[in-house]
């Protein structure tokens, strides 16, 4: 095991030449996110509120982009970039900063980069975003660029439901044997009818929270869910918030609950990107369903205490010092420490203190 905590690699003793070079694909839209923290409440109409806290960082696909590099996967981003300042911010932190491949994307001249800004308070988030569709991609003959249904062999790709919508690149990666993970958002269409959600039939795994469970199979309760989702689905992962998270693998006819931990949420934003990356993870590296579960929660929980989607990604770095820190205190439950007793295998020796802050990237500062 190397003593080098941020270069953990989690799938090193199963790496094999014959391997693709990439672990995990993905594809969406960047945005730039502008997170204010520490507002003592909503803002109020007609008033100017100031924020104790503030941050900036690439956002939406690059929430979990950066997870999963920040675990130690060779990640794989197709994205538009728009050619403003806003653009060359979020290439460099996710191309330099982070190590993401980046070659499958592509810089939109004349195009503006989308902008979402975040305002946290009470444990909850409210945001604003403004921004256009990217211009369709000129054709790959005349570009000399692999377009994103073409996406390269990867171990797994993740990918993101939408009612009605199929892309062509996660029939793609499903052909050339990479898992797919599939996430979901809201059915603005009301119908929650899982038959329109054509590439669903392509995914090893589906992770849908509670109510987006519930909804798609007409239960009412998210464990009954789950079990009939995995008539459809091999793996399927509901998250319970609050509660934790629940999963069923058919081929085994293994389930799993595990509970959140529980912390003091600064910002919720980007934790079910975090939680997908530890599961993710942990499925790449043949851990048992209860430990992926477990490591899933865990990262999401480091994740919200602290402010911004990317930015609170946690790495091993945190990961480390938070095991460090919880079996020294004296009121912890042994039974509960138990269900992260994995992790002693994974993570070296570490003198880092507890909490840890991190460095708040800003568009406003060059080296």
């Amino acid at each position: 095991m190397s003593t080098d905590i941020s270069g953990i690699d989690p799938l090193l003793g199963l790496r094999a030449p014959q391997d693709p070079p990439c672990d995990v694909f993905l594809t969406g839209p960047v945005f730039l996110d502008i997170i204010f923290t520490g507002l003592d409440s909503a803002p109020v109409r007609g008033t100017e509120s100031w924020a104790r806290g503030m941050g900036s960082s690439p956002g939406g696909v690059a929430n979990m982009a950066t997870a999963l590099a920040r675990l130690g996967l060779r990640t794989s981003l197709a994205a538009a970039f728009g050619d403003d300042h806003y653009g060359e911010y979020c290439r460099d932190a996710l191309e330099q900063g982070e190590g993401i491949d980046l070659s499958m994307s592509r810089t939109v001249p004349g195009w503006h980069s989308p902008v979402t800004v975040s305002m946290a308070y009470e444990g909850e988030r409210t945001m604003v975003s403004h921004g256009h569709e990217a211009p369709a991609p000129v054709p790959a003959a005349t570009s000399g660029r692999t377009l994103p249904h073409c996406p390269p062999r990867a171990r797994a790709a993740i990918a993101s439901l939408t009612p009605g919508r199929s892309e062509p690149w996660v029939t793609g990666a499903a052909r050339d044997g990479a898992m797919v993970f599939g996430d979901v958002g809201w059915d603005e269409t009301g119908r929650w009818d899982l038959d329109a959600l054509p590439d669903l039939g392509h995914c090893s795994a589906f992770l849908p929270n509670a109510e987006e469970a519930m909804r798609y199979t007409r239960t009412d309760c998210p464990r009954a869910a789950a079990q009939a989702l995995a008539a459809r689905v091999p793996l399927v992962v509901v998250t319970l918030g609050a509660e934790g998270a629940y999963a069923v693998e058919r081929a085994t006819g293994t389930a799993a609950e595990v509970p959140a931990i529980a912390v003091e949420a600064l910002d919720p934003t980007g934790a079910g990107d975090v939680f997908v990356a530890g599961f993710v993870t942990g499925t790449l590296a043949g851990w048992p369903l209860a430990d992926r579960l477990a490591f899933a929660g865990l990262t999401a929980a480091l994740s919200v205490q602290e402010f911004g989607g990317s930015l609170s990604a946690p790495g091993w770095v945190e990961i480390a010092a938070w095991w460090q820190h919880v079996r020294t205190c004296a009121d912890q439950d042994p039974a509960a420490l138990e269900r992260y007793a994995f992790l002693e295998e994974l993570l070296p020796a570490t003198s880092r203190a507890w909490p840890l802050r991190r460095a708040v990237p800003t568009i406003g500062f060059r080296q």
